[in-house]
């Protein structure tokens, strides 16, 4: 009796940690991307179909890419003060990661055969290629996550969850602009964790494009992707209510840069601030896109 319950309390542990690793912190991404080609007015939250890829681009979709990640980057995590959370992902041990692949393939596979027999093989040629995208960014030797700038481009990758949405629940395409739009989306939103990590990679010997170019040039990268992104959807969507939002989010960035943080790290409070704020902003932003349909529309 008390050998069960002590593997049940070893079950329960490690499915947290397989959670805090999957980042539910850092579901908003995917999440956003997988909605974007969906309004209200299609009422898809009546079909079972939706909510079996929603449940995918959650834990799943998630531990197949930050546990790609941690499998690849002890040391950087170990110097790491903002993981070991539900918000920025778990600190794992050599003997965790080592059974994490085995664990990875586990939770996939079942999706992996039932959406490919759903949707056929153009599904199992998108999924191929979105865990290809990942074994690339990770693994030696291509390892694109220490080859600036091109870690940030191979960000576009999450554009990919959008048209497994596409194939899954039977929908339009995308116009292009809306995938350019999500392009730049995905490039900031990594540039930005990128900024966050920079004192631990450097400690770990980690080249990323934040730390070769320091804190502040690399806000101001992110600046520039965040005003193109307004410029995009304030002349190619008409959606003042989603430019204005980015431009209150540039302004702070503009005087963070300038005037409050300047080149100083953040603290991780206030790191931890930041994820509750953008999770939060997320959240709104998924019912603008759902009601408006603006990105679906452009005008021109």
């Amino acid at each position: 009796m008390l050998l069960s319950s002590v593997g049940k309390k070893g079950q329960k542990k490690a499915m947290k940690h397989y959670l805090k690793i999957s980042r539910p912190g850092l579901w908003f991404p995917t999440i956003w991307i997988y909605l974007i080609p969906f309004t209200f007015e299609t009422g898809f939250w009546k079909d079972p179909i939706f909510w079996i890829g929603f449940l995918f681009v959650t834990f799943p979709l998630n531990f197949l890419v930050y546990g790609l990640n941690d499998y690849n980057d002890y040391k950087a995590d170990m110097e790491n003060d903002r993981k070991g959370n539900y918000l920025f992902g778990a600190k794992s041990s050599k003997e965790q990661l080592a059974k994490l692949p085995i664990k990875i393939s586990w939770v996939m596979a079942p999706f992996i055969l039932f959406f490919s027999f759903y949707s056929g093989i153009i599904m199992l040629l998108l999924l191929a290629f979105m865990i290809i995208v990942n074994i690339l960014y990770n693994f030696k030797p291509f390892r694109i996550k220490e080859r600036p700038p091109f870690e940030i481009f191979i960000q576009v990758g999450y554009v990919f969850t959008a048209f497994f949405s596409v194939v899954l629940n039977d929908l339009e395409m995308l116009p292009w602009e809306t995938v350019i739009y999500l392009s730049l989306f995905a490039f900031q939103a990594h540039i930005a964790g990128e900024i966050m990590d920079i004192d631990p990679d450097k400690k770990a010997g980690k080249k990323t494009t934040a730390v070769i170019i320091g804190r502040k040039k690399a806000k101001l990268l992110m600046l520039v992707l965040l005003i193109t992104e307004m410029y995009i959807l304030f002349f190619w969507f008409d959606d003042y209510f989603l430019a204005g939002f980015l431009a209150v989010f540039s302004a702070w960035l503009f005087l963070d840069i300038f005037i409050f943080f300047k080149n100083k790290p953040y603290s991780l409070s206030q790191m931890k601030l930041f994820g509750y704020a953008m999770n939060f902003s997320a959240l709104a932003s998924m019912i603008w896109i759902l009601y408006s349909g603006k990105l679906l529309h452009p005008v021109f």
